[in-house]
């Protein structure tokens, strides 16, 4: 049986924020969650299928893959398969730990976990994104403070177990019928106390610097790829750092649109040049290029060039370029424009329907309608 989408699941958009995800999470485990549900055998897989959902788009990358390939581009392992009831606790312990006024799960339990992952948008022209190119950003992050080693104590000093939660950097707490863990109000998870604290980060173990980072963009990024720079986002008091994800963001260009690997767009011709034809030069994304316009050229045909898009950045496949004519009716016409085009007329209406196909037809199709409601 096929895997319901996990936007589906949630009951969010596709565009959800992580603090939406989080809320629509909390929404159906509290709802599903086996405790409250003995009764019901569906319950507990419709926990599991929400815990998936969110374990899956709760985290960057793994959303990125699964935004771009579906089901297919996840590792199926992690989710719901093997569970059971003993992955219950540390689904609660994070999510509820929030709820109830902790500062989150086990992952930050005594400092020991590695820093967040980061995300900036990198806005690039279609010309950089389809060529490829360099960008040097500023991010703003926190990384372990050197003065104390991450230990938030002052120099000399070292912090003292906590007495609240002997030292574990999570507590337990009764909520009802559940037993909640959540982050010591104390230590805030540190398992530790400071009486003399680090004065270059107050005791944080952390401080804010601003880094400059070179980031090089593959030729044929589309607008929502992601770049990770491991290691690049926020540290910890260990100084393992979490990663940094690079959104593409692409600016809309004023002559092509983009859909994959093809690329669009829409060129004027002259009613002479569309009944006579001719060549037109047209802009690539690589140069000028020459586009035979056949006789009798209707407006809105579409003309495709053959690996005149842009390059897979996957495959190293070149998709087309999709041209469109739009007839453009001249404008601002002499007297003498306008008798030659009254005669040019004349002429074609002598001809009958071999000139004006189009127009012939309609005009046979409203006869014919207004004759059936005369009669």
């Amino acid at each position: 049986m096929a895997k319901r989408d996990y936007y589906e699941v949630l009951g969010v958009d596709r565009t959800a924020s992580d603090a939406e995800l989080k809320k629509a999470y909390r929404r159906l485990a509290m709802k599903y969650h086996p405790d409250r549900n003995s009764d019901d055998a569906s319950a507990e897989k419709h926990f599991k299928e929400a815990k998936e959902a969110y374990e899956m788009l709760s985290d960057a990358q793994k959303r990125s893959a699964y935004d771009q390939f579906g089901h297919a581009g996840v590792d199926s392992s992690v989710g719901t398969g093997g569970a059971g009831a003993a992955g219950f606790g540390d689904v609660f312990g994070d999510i509820f730990g929030d709820i109830f006024g902790g500062g989150g799960g086990g992952g930050r339990r005594r400092g020991t976990g590695r820093g967040a992952d980061m995300q900036y948008a990198l806005e690039l022209s279609l010309e950089d994104a389809v060529h490829g190119t360099e960008s040097r950003i500023r991010v703003p992050s926190q990384v372990r403070c050197e003065t104390c080693s991450g230990s938030g104590a002052r120099p000399g000093t070292t912090p003292s177990p906590c007495s609240t939660c002997a030292g574990q950097g999570q507590v337990r707490m009764q909520q009802g019928f559940f037993s909640i863990q959540q982050t010591c109000p104390d230590c805030r998870g540190r398992g530790t106390v400071i009486s003399s604290p680090c004065s270059d980060c107050q005791g944080n173990g952390t401080v804010q610097k601003t880094k400059t980072l070179q980031v090089k963009v593959p030729a044929g990024v589309d607008d929502g790829d992601q770049i990770r720079l491991a290691g690049e986002g926020q540290g910890s008091t260990t100084g393992n750092s979490g990663d940094l994800y690079v959104q593409i963001r692409i600016r809309q260009h004023p002559i092509f649109s983009r859909d994959g690997d093809n690329l669009y767009c829409e060129m004027p011709v002259s009613v002479a040049m569309s009944a006579l034809g001719g060549e037109i030069e047209i802009p690539t994304l690589n140069g000028r290029a020459q586009l035979k316009i056949p006789p009798e050229s209707q407006s809105e045909r579409v003309f495709r060039l053959r690996s005149k898009g842009v390059r897979n950045v996957r495959s190293g496949e070149v998709g087309d370029l999709y041209c469109k004519i739009k007839l453009e009716i001249p404008v601002n016409l002499s007297r003498k424009q306008k008798d030659i085009l009254r005669e040019f007329d004349r002429a074609l209406k002598e001809g009958g329907e071999r000139h004006t196909p189009r127009e012939s037809s309609w005009s046979d199709r409203l006869k014919s309608f207004f004759n059936d409601i005369v009669t």
